[in-house]
């Protein structure tokens, strides 16, 4: 017989290489990547936010710089929570709603200090107060600030469920879900006779 003709010299079947923890990790890679672009999503509409009313009250009122600066803060936090809560979060616990927004606004009243901290720094400890000046502090302090809320949210506000564990064997499951009605004496379905 000719070489290969037969099938008889196969080659032995070969195992695949470890893929699971490379599998993990891009799966963990993924879903942070996703979980970032969908939180600077809501961000970035929150400094747009916080930016316009920062813009509207400074011009539109004599109130200071970091009065008016605080209260744009405010009204980006509310309108981050709910960007945040019923949609980059939306998949992670919601049973203890009290809770999350209690955090919630712990860390979004430190992320205010650190916000309007660097913008009170550069109009009072500086002297930096023309607009274009205080909007860069602004958005540099809005920067800052959301560094660390984006750290504080995710790791202690919208806490992830706990993971499911897998289903290995579909057999194993659909033995443990059958009622003892469906098995014989010795355990295995009925079905399996």
């Amino acid at each position: 017989m000719g070489h290969g003709s037969s099938g008889a010299h196969t080659a032995p079947p070969t195992s695949p290489a470890p893929q699971a923890p490379r599998a993990a990790v891009r799966e963990r890679i993924g879903r942070l990547a996703r979980e970032v672009v969908k939180f600077g999503a809501v961000g970035g509409a929150g400094v747009l936010v916080n930016l316009l009313v920062f813009n509207l009250v400074r011009h539109a009122t004599d109130l200071a710089v970091v009065r008016a600066s605080i209260i744009a803060t405010v009204v980006a936090i509310v309108f981050n929570y709910l960007g945040f809560r019923y949609f980059t979060y939306r998949d992670r616990d919601k049973g203890r709603r009290t809770r999350e927004m209690s955090l919630f606004l712990v860390f979004s009243a430190v992320g205010l200090v650190i916000e309007n901290g660097v913008l009170y720094t550069a109009t009072y400890g500086f002297g930096w107060d023309s607009p274009l000046q205080s909007n860069i502090f602004k958005f540099l302090g809005i920067g800052l600030g959301t560094l660390f809320r984006f750290w504080s949210y995710r790791t202690w506000v919208f806490r992830t469920l706990p993971a499911r564990e897998p289903v290995t064997r579909a057999e194993t499951f659909l033995e443990h879900e059958q009622p003892t009605a469906m098995r014989t004496t010795d355990g295995t379905p009925a079905a399996h006779r």
